[in-house]
């Protein structure tokens, strides 16, 4: 019987902090949004004083109680890379991973040795001995069934961190008193349908006539019933699905007034857009700018707009950044004070399949990429980049609260001193 399993990191942001900070171990940790706005990660500790998720920090940071709570400022490019590190880790016990979220990795259990209860616990300590990342394990028959088995494992602390749902009656059990809600895939507004049908719990799901719940959710709830039953209808992929468009958007730090400013953000989210595709061998073919005030302060006045373009496939950073500046300028309205912008790539296909004879790249540009991309990678994003992309830039969202990039910076690299 094939078993899928779903490993999913605890409080994967706040985790990555602590894995560098011993002294976080027992204090409360949150890690806030982009522009230090709101909570987005919360250890056990946090949520048990009262932290809830979008919590705004410029209101909850003057409560008293939370005091000793440890805010930190998000650091993306280190919880990417101690993804990495994490897939790393299980692609030495397991034959197959496929990635679901930054924190979140389906596995290949099938046909391995010795009891799997001991093989994913061995998994786990080895993630955590790797990484200083704890994780919970969850399998079954099927991927919906695997990933219920992680939510119970992480839910109930009796559990262990460990879940195994491959027997029909257990699963039965838990399907009595679980909400249909906790179903994956199964939304709000889903939910809310199937309640008004009297499909309250997993198990009024599992039991309901097919018929029924195709016309209540459609082939994807016919599908789920079918995961749930024990059914696989969804197969495990080592290869993500190509991308069907990328965007690099950004609230800023400050209001932008001036259009030299927001020509220096557009031009480096071209910049980290381009990067993106050339990483993953893919070029585009249609370019849109947008840019917009706060939603939130309307006193101040509201515009929002978006320009497009169709242009040659390209992933060439300076001709992704001049299609860029050229649509900013057809949107730009002096007198706001802009709140967002950024550039999406769309019509996105690999590498030289949309070329034709009139628009074939350059050997010269294909080097001058290949020599950015090198030198970035050696000494880290933004080492070399164009000028356009500004020096200051005080527009920058906030990050206050930032820690070191402790795995990707040689600068910020953690010393180890010896008396």
């Amino acid at each position: 019987m094939t078993i899928y399993g779903l490993i999913d990191c605890n409080s994967f942001y706040c985790s990555c902090q602590r894995a560098f900070e011993p002294r976080l171990k027992r204090l409360p940790v949150v890690v806030l949004s982009n522009n230090d706005g709101c909570a987005i990660a919360r250890t056990k500790e946090a949520k048990n004083l009262g932290i809830k998720m979008g919590d705004p920090w410029h209101i909850v940071r003057e409560q008293r109680k939370l005091s000793s709570v440890q805010w930190y400022s998000s650091n993306y490019p280190l919880y990417a890379d101690m993804s990495r590190r994490v897939y790393q880790v299980l692609l030495e016990h397991v034959p197959r991973v496929e990635p679901y979220s930054i924190d979140e990795m389906f596995l290949d259990l099938t046909g391995l040795p010795g009891i799997l209860s001991e093989r994913c616990e061995a998994m786990r300590t080895a993630v955590e001995q790797t990484t200083k990342i704890p994780t919970c394990i969850g399998w079954g028959p099927t991927k919906a069934i695997a990933k219920l088995a992680n939510y119970i494992a992480k839910d109930r602390p009796e559990m262990e961190g460990l879940c195994d749902l491959s027997d029909e009656h257990v699963r039965s059990r838990f399907y009595r008193n679980l909400p249909v809600s906790e179903v994956w895939g199964i939304g709000r507004r889903l939910a809310a349908r199937l309640d008004d049908t009297g499909i309250r719990t997993i198990a009024q799901f599992v039991n309901a006539p097919p018929a029924l719940i195709r016309k209540v959710a459609a082939i994807i709830g016919v599908r789920l019933q079918a995961e749930l039953r024990g059914e696989s209808c969804l197969q495990l992929s080592e290869i993500a699905e190509q991308r069907k468009g990328l965007a690099c958007t950004r609230s800023f730090g400050r209001p932008v007034t001036s259009y030299n400013d927001m020509s220096e953000a557009v031009t480096g989210f071209a910049v980290r857009a381009a990067e993106k595709l050339r990483a993953e061998k893919l070029d585009a073919a249609h370019v849109s700018v947008f840019i917009q005030t706060n939603r939130h302060k309307r006193d101040e006045g509201w515009y929002a707009n978006q320009a497009s373009l169709t242009c040659s496939p390209t992933s060439n950073t300076l001709a992704l950044t001049a299609i860029s500046m050229r649509l900013l300028r057809t949107i730009w309205k002096d007198g706001f004070r802009y709140a967002k912008a950024g550039v999406m790539l769309n019509d996105l296909a690999p590498v030289g399949t949309q070329n034709t004879l009139f628009n074939i790249p350059s050997e010269q540009d294909t080097a001058l990429m290949e020599a950015m991309d090198t030198v970035n990678r050696r000494f880290g994003r933004g080492a070399l980049r164009p000028l356009s992309t500004g020096i200051e830039r005080s527009w920058k969202p906030r990050q206050n609260m930032l820690s070191p990039r402790f795995t990707t910076e040689w600068q910020e690299i953690m010393e180890v001193k010896t008396l």
